[in-house]
């Protein structure tokens, strides 16, 4: 099979997979480019309220695939950040689902989801001590913001792997599932974020990554959509909400 990056939608959950199993799902030139246009695809659609990125089989995400990045370092760095910064900056709930190895750009990826599930036997790293590549600064900072400066730290001065229980008590990861259970949790998971208001997640989303300017936009939205009284109603009706607002139709 061709390295490529597919991706299905089920219900309100798009699922992008990362296929390249004859190197344990590295990233090469191509798939990095293409990672953009189809998150601002699947950020357009507005059926799709959530969305899950894990790796085919029994891997995440091994990095790049440095055979297909050997021209320019800079070059190479900067399709790994511009995809990183797309998956960042998706409108809607984003979950790594982890298997296996996720190292280097695999890491970087995961670092750049809202959520991470991993899977009992999954390996962590950022390894580009190994290189002697400077990691980009966004990816220093969101890797941060996660852990904490110390084991940032750790993780970029040494390069070395670390396991899904020590990912699990630093931050990097929410859940760690036993084996064969990483599926239906993701699945419980999404059920979960699409049924909740995606004005409140996508404001969210902006507050937490530090944007301080828009709280009367985000006031304004929320007068206008009806959310809020969909909710109380709900709320006080017994039932499910039936939230109606998405990020598509967002100014």
């Amino acid at each position: 099979m061709a390295p490529q990056l597919s991706h299905h939608i089920a219900g309100a959950v798009a699922t992008v997979v990362i296929r390249h199993p004859a190197k344990r799902n590295a990233m090469t030139a191509a798939m990095w480019r293409a990672l953009p246009p189809l998150l601002d695809t699947l950020a357009a659609d507005p059926d799709v309220r959530a969305l899950v990125l894990t790796g085919e089989g029994g891997t995440f995400c091994a990095g790049a695939d440095i055979s297909t990045l050997q021209g320019s370092p800079e070059e190479a760095q900067g399709l790994a950040v511009a995809a990183e910064e797309a998956l960042a900056a998706f409108p809607k709930p984003t979950v790594a689902a982890v298997r296996g190895h996720c190292v280097g750009g695999g890491a970087q990826l995961a670092a750049a989801c809202d959520l991470r599930l991993a899977e009992e036997g999954a390996l962590f790293g950022v390894t580009p001590a190994r290189l002697g590549i400077v990691y980009p600064a966004s990816a220093t900072r969101r890797l941060v913001s996660l852990v904490g400066p110390a084991t940032a730290k750790y993780l970029l001065f040494t390069a070395e792997l670390i396991d899904a229980g020590r990912a699990l008590r630093t931050g990097l990861v929410d859940e760690v599932l036993p084996e064969g259970e990483l599926d239906k949790r993701t699945a419980e998971l999404t059920g979960v974020l699409v049924s909740r208001s995606q004005l409140t997640q996508a404001a969210a989303k902006e507050f937490t990554a530090g944007r301080t300017d828009r709280d009367a936009h985000w006031a304004a939205r929320a007068r206008e959509s009806g959310e809020t009284a969909e909710g109380v109603a709900a709320f006080l009706e017994r039932r499910q909400p039936r939230f109606t607002w998405t990020t598509s139709t967002a100014d």
